[in-house]
């Protein structure tokens, strides 16, 4: 048991019950009551203790696999009953189409949001954008090509986010493989979106991408459109396969990307041409060496993201194919010279700036949860109250194959269970 008296109590110290430090020489102890740990301490260094231990309970219960499930369980719920509604919005489209655009806006929204809401409120990464001041209000009110690197397992993630920040998270587009299409939730999601999805292989999806690039033409609402224009995500495998390729090829190696891919490029900027203002050029990095993971993320992990953003007006941009393609194989060299200062200098040449935070992603996760944890509890009374062996049962089978859905749907991300595009891929293009 520990007390405070005298001045001591003044300083926020703790002293064992029969001390003498503190009392004057014949004047009573004048003693309060605290308890026994003494961390709750009247000083500014015991209000940090204080804080310092809330955070670590906190930390320790978003680690809890019983809250990942819940919000799984939200994401799941919530993504099944928008997509159902997403398909009855078909109805819309041959009497206006501008609507069935407009509604699958925001229902997308409530979809991805949550995602971001993963990544702003829950884990609470930083996200510092560094670019001109003088083009950062054009963010949010044009339509653009934002071009990314494909290093890290969340860097789409880091990619929503920045539309989240000004905006245009509910109606972004993006260039994706075909195989995710047919991932529920946001595959699904992507299809009502109008997503421009491709095989990956350029004979047969030339003019599939140039007719689904072209309907965008005439969209409603101001959009990102989203491209990886490596073509897959970075590893040393897929690093060394494309370098022999640009030696063999007699172009630039480059350090820190992959060889771009021009093509869909080329044909991006072609059919979206005064439709788009600008290619965004974003660079993404982390501090202190972090590698940051979906997972990780859904753990609490706290990440500090660096996206580097350079507006460049798309009439600085050729439209020969050939001339582009060798414009967007000097950007990839600007990049690796971005990265390299980066590296060097833990920053990048321009001037860093937060984005505010929107409550809106809070929010609409605030809704589903509110919506769907009640019958969910609810459920688990009258099941625990029944006591019945196969009821239970059948709960516990279904947590578990929760349990393996939702480490499927993070497992997509992870780089080491990515594509293999790109490793065998690039060494044929030498023949």
């Amino acid at each position: 048991m520990y007390f405070l008296s005298g001045e001591t109590a003044q300083r926020g110290q703790c002293w064992p019950r029969g001390t003498e430090q503190g009392i004057a020489p014949g004047e009573a102890p004048r003693l309060q009551f605290l308890r026994p740990s003494c961390l709750l301490n009247f000083g500014s260094e015991g209000t940090l203790l204080l804080s310092q231990q809330i955070m670590d309970i906190v930390g320790f219960l978003k680690s809890q696999f019983i809250f990942h499930l819940l919000i799984c369980y939200i994401f799941i719920v919530s993504g099944l009953i928008i997509n159902f509604i997403q398909l009855f919005t078909l109805i819309l489209w041959p009497i206006n189409k501008q609507l069935f655009r407009r509604i699958n806006c925001r229902l997308a929204y409530c979809i991805s949001s949550q995602m971001v809401m993963l990544l702003e409120w829950w884990s609470g990464t930083d996200c510092t954008l560094y670019t001109d001041p003088e083009n950062y209000h054009k963010y949010g009110k044009e339509n653009a090509i934002v071009i990314l690197n494909h290093n890290f397992e969340i860097d789409f993630l880091c990619g929503w986010n920045f539309c989240e920040r000004f905006g245009v998270l509910g109606s972004s587009k993006v260039l994706a493989k075909k195989e995710l299409s047919y991932m529920p939730i946001i595959g699904w999601m992507w299809y009502f979106l109008e997503i421009v999805f491709c095989k990956r292989k350029w004979e047969e999806d030339r003019k599939t991408v140039m007719q689904k690039l072209l309907n965008l033409r005439d969209y409603p609402e101001n959009f990102w459109f989203l491209i990886h224009c490596e073509g897959t995500r970075f590893t040393e495998q897929k690093h060394q396969a494309s370098m022999q390729v640009a030696e063999a090829k007699g172009l630039p190696k480059l350090k820190y990307h992959l060889l771009p891919r021009t093509k869909g490029f080329a044909v991006t900027v072609q059919c979206l041409r005064n439709v788009v203002s600008a290619v965004y050029d974003s660079t993404l990095n982390f501090r202190n060496n972090e590698n940051p993971t979906l997972l990780g993320v859904l753990n609490g992990k706290k990440y500090h993201a660096d996206l580097y953003v350079r507006r460049i007006p798309l009439e600085e941009i050729p439209e020969d194919e050939q001339e582009c393609s060798n414009w967007l194989h000097r950007l990839y060299q600007e990049k690796d010279a971005f990265q390299e200062e980066y590296y060097r200098t833990g920053t990048y040449p321009a001037v860093p700036i937060v984005p505010p935070r929107r409550p809106w992603t809070l929010l609409n996760w605030l809704f589903w949860a509110l919506l769907l944890l009640y019958p969910l509890f609810k459920l688990l009374i009258n099941m625990i109250n029944s006591g019945s062996s196969l009821t239970l049962a059948s709960f516990g089978f279904v947590i578990v194959m929760a349990s393996v859905g939702v480490r499927w749907m993070i497992g997509v991300t992870e780089i080491n269970k990515g594509s293999t595009y790109g490793n065998n891929d690039n060494k044929q293009k030498q023949k």
